[in-house]
């Protein structure tokens, strides 16, 4: 054996023990997983190759010079996860608690241009407590190197960042200008800053937790997407996000193999109760629409009025966006109009056909909507749905009122295919509502004003409380019975794989951000 072949074998086992064996035993400690075992798990067996594995910073400050270690903490490469190709790269916390130094932004940018360049998803798994601060502005310019080709890559190939312990600093832009963002349970947290700035500044007294621990940033701010208990099932998660995903802009998402059956749902007829008022679960009408077990749903413990998530129908990978009547009976607020936005987005960058389900009784009113900008986000799930070119069907199983009626896609900003079934409402406003304003007068003088309001809602109900008024205008292609809406569906999303649409030339719109 020569002596580089042997200095090599050295070195490579030196990258692998990452910042020394003590070190691995406290991640493992933590209940965390090393990153090349983050790796080695995500990558299908033997397919991850490893670049930048001799990579060491180049920092002579502070002693650093006599503090080196093989890879710079992070590891960065090139494998397949179920067969497909992808880029990744994994931060070390062993060695300098997974900060960021020029050359270890350097590994993690080399990653990011090469996944573009092949055309395939770049997965980043974060462990880090920041900046390296021995290295000053070196180590902030390399985080703005990031930030670039984020932005960059945004829209041409899936970005997914799974936070796998601490992500402060400068460090949590990143992961928010990627995709989708996963955090863990109890061992991952986000923030711009910690709890010690926190007090300084407002004396607030704020754990890490509680300040961006992941059901914080899953409940209140909607930072992250999925939220796992453990890194193997953050993994997990991962892989299974991406078989709804393409490999880039460019592709659709692979067909799973399909034979069509009756494809009628009988359990559907059922589900709308008698009562318009009267709460139902939309998750029981998605999962009698599409293919058996294959919802996988985002945001779930944020602005639960709307539920968006991925699922196959025939085998297609679609997105789901629906309102949910379980909760604030389904009306669109802030928080669930940037959640709904954001979701279409994503599935119009990607080729990702959208399937909108809708029992909305229009917008959330109140100060707090008013002044939190209701008008604005509203109008982000209207531009978003509105730009959107990808294959678009919507059905609406109860209330469409008001303007959420045209915001959730309605015919009249390009919905391909509108389906109501017959317990469909579509109006203004609710009948009861209606009839106070319109036959005020009649009503007041009445000698049973109340007996009078009875009457004139009924009226109102049985004329405009339907989908017939719609269906006859053409804004509702057809009324389907429940049990009929599967069908309708895997023939409507067949029919429109062909679909093409030709938008006029810009360099892009100007969404109400």
């Amino acid at each position: 054996m020569s002596d580089n072949t042997k200095k090599l074998q050295e070195k490579i086992a030196l990258a692998h023990l990452g910042g020394g064996q003590q070190r691995i035993d406290k991640q493992h400690e933590k209940k965390k997983l090393t990153a090349r075992e983050r790796v080695e798990y995500l990558m299908d067996e033997g397919s991850f190759e490893e670049i930048g594995i001799l990579v060491t910073h180049r920092t002579t400050d502070f002693g650093m010079e006599k503090e080196k270690y093989y890879g710079d903490g992070v590891v960065t490469g090139y494998g397949t996860i179920n067969g497909r190709p992808v880029c990744v790269f994994a931060q070390d916390f062993t060695v300098f608690g997974g900060a960021l130094s020029e050359t270890h932004a350097e590994k993690i940018c080399k990653t990011m241009d090469l996944a573009v360049k092949l055309g395939v998803p770049m997965i980043g798994l974060n462990d880090s407590g920041g900046a390296r601060i021995q290295e000053g502005v070196r180590s902030l310019g390399g985080y703005a190197d990031i930030f670039y080709r984020n932005v960059q890559a945004s829209g041409v190939i899936p970005q997914l960042s799974a936070i796998m312990g601490p992500c402060a600093g400068g460090a949590v832009y990143s992961p928010a200008m990627t995709d989708f963002t996963l955090m863990v349970q109890d061992t991952s947290y986000m923030f711009v800053t910690g709890p010690n700035v926190v007090k300084t500044v407002t004396n607030e007294n704020v754990t890490s937790e509680e300040l961006g621990g992941a059901s914080t940033h899953a409940t209140k701010s909607g930072v992250t997407h999925v939220t796992s208990v453990s890194d193997i099932a953050c993994l997990e998660d991962v892989k299974k996000l991406l078989s709804f995903l393409p490999q880039n802009n460019k592709e659709t998402t692979a067909k799973l193999p399909f034979t069509a059956e009756e494809e009628y749902s009988d359990e559907l007829e059922s589900i709308v109760p008698d009562s318009s008022n009267k709460p139902y679960d939309m998750h029981a009408v998605i999962k009698g629409i599409i293919d058996t077990d294959s919802f996988f749903e985002i945001h779930k413990d944020y602005a639960q009025n709307i539920i968006v998530g991925f699922a196959r129908l025939g085998g297609r990978s679609i997105g789901i966006v629906a309102n949910q009547p379980m909760s604030l009976a389904g009306v669109l607020d802030v928080d669930a109009s940037k959640k709904a936005a954001r979701f279409t987005r994503f599935c119009d960058c990607f080729n990702i056909p959208l399937l909108v389900l809708v029992d909305v009784p229009g917008f959330l009113p109140g100060t707090d909507q008013e002044w939190n900008g209701i008008i604005l986000h509203g109008a982000k799930l209207l531009y978003a749905l509105s730009e959107a070119t990808v294959p678009r069907v919507t059905l609406i199983t109860r209330k469409a009122y008001g303007g959420a009626y045209d915001v959730m896609n309605s015919k009249h900003i390009g919905a391909d295919f509108n389906y109501a079934w017959p317990t469909a409402e579509i109006a203004v406003m609710g009948a009861k509502g209606a009839s106070e304003i319109i036959f005020r007068k009649e009503i007041q003088q009445a000698d049973d004003p109340e007996a009078k309001l009875k009457e004139k809602e009924t009226e109102y109900a049985e004329k405009f409380a339907t989908p017939f008024e719609a269906a006859q205008r053409g804004f509702i292609d057809e009324v389907i019975m429940p049990r009929d809406t599967r069908r309708k569906l895997l023939k409507a999303f067949s029919l429109l794989e062909s679909k093409t649409v030709n938008r006029p030339d810009r360099k892009h719109g100007n969404i109400p951000l």
